[in-house]
């Protein structure tokens, strides 16, 4: 059973990049178009993974193949933000996720409550901004997977994030991370025998899983920018005006994949001199409510939930 476990639609809303955020959306693929390509390349289960929207459900809920998950847009304890891709989950998932995503310990727990699968994606990209090197403990403590190997990520970048997801003892996944129609479902994740979403899953987490794919490049990423200004162009007509900066395309997204890079390299040298520390939920200070942690007593193991994965042990 084959799944593209990150994958987008017009639903993911605007792009983040500043100016172009009051006009362009992240992307245009359309949900419908999305699920055709994905069962035209084999996928024998289909999801969307949109930036915190589960809207592009409302035109495929119809197809019992499909389930629902989103891109969650996370802040750390160290104030950073990360991407996590939380799977099959139900609407009222969604608005609770919604109601925690800027504090990941309270989001852990209600997924880890819920037993929902969830990975923190491209780990080694600087898209959601600086990183923290306390990040990766808290990884390490509580994220059941991470993924491996993204589509838009250069290989590197998913070597990387393959050897921590094996030193972390994690589930790795892949996914076309496509914002363009061109990707979607070229890179996936497979697990032989799985019938169901709940057994593919189950097989996630046993360790049966295999990643294929596509990995991504600096051509690919300036053809599917130039796919997304030509979306943009046909939805907007008034911005042919400004169409002759598209020329500037190729330019731009040359520094952002030389950030890649940048941040890759530096982030791998850091990790690899490290050691795993593991992270406990009462390791963050006093909140301004003058929240007091040793009044803090969970009383429950997050690392019986979800599977030895989720454990916190070296």
């Amino acid at each position: 059973m084959r799944c593209d476990l990150h994958v987008h639609s017009v639903a993911s809303g605007m792009c983040s990049t500043p100016v172009l955020n009051r006009i362009c959306r992240e992307s245009y693929n359309d949900a419908a178009e999305v699920y055709k390509r994905l069962k035209k390349l084999g996928m024998a289960i289909v999801t969307i993974t949109d930036h915190d929207s589960i809207d592009a459900a409302e035109v495929l809920r119809k197809h019992p193949d499909f389930f629902l998950s989103e891109e969650v847009t996370v802040r750390m304890p160290t104030g950073t933000e990360v991407h996590v891709g939380v799977y099959d989950i139900r609407e009222r998932d969604h608005v609770e996720i919604q109601r925690r995503r800027n504090d990941f310990i309270s989001l852990v727990m209600y997924l880890t409550e819920r037993k929902l699968f969830f990975s923190v994606n491209h780990v080694f990209s600087g898209l959601t901004g600086r990183r923290d090197e306390h990040d990766f403990d808290w990884f390490a403590s509580y994220v059941p997977a991470l993924e491996a190997r993204n589509g838009q990520m250069y290989a590197k970048a998913n070597s990387d994030a393959a050897n921590l997801a094996a030193r972390f003892g994690k589930v790795a996944i892949a996914g076309s991370d496509s914002h363009a129609i061109a990707g979607v479902g070229l890179t996936h994740t497979e697990v032989p025998g799985a019938r169901t979403v709940d057994e593919f899953f189950a097989g996630l987490m046993q360790g049966r899983g295999r990643l294929h794919g596509a990995h991504g490049g600096y051509a690919k990423l300036t053809a599917d920018v130039f796919s997304i200004v030509n979306s943009l162009l046909h939805d907007k007509p008034w911005t042919l005006a400004i169409s002759p900066l598209a020329v500037l395309v190729p330019i731009f997204t040359a520094g952002h994949w030389l950030n890649e890079i940048r941040f890759c390299r530096k982030w791998s040298a850091i990790l690899e001199g490290s050691e795993k520390r593991t992270r406990q939920l009462w390791d963050v200070g006093p909140r301004a409510d003058n929240f007091i942690p040793e009044d803090f007593s969970l009383g429950i193991s997050l690392g019986s939930s979800l599977g030895p994965s989720l454990g916190t042990s070296a």
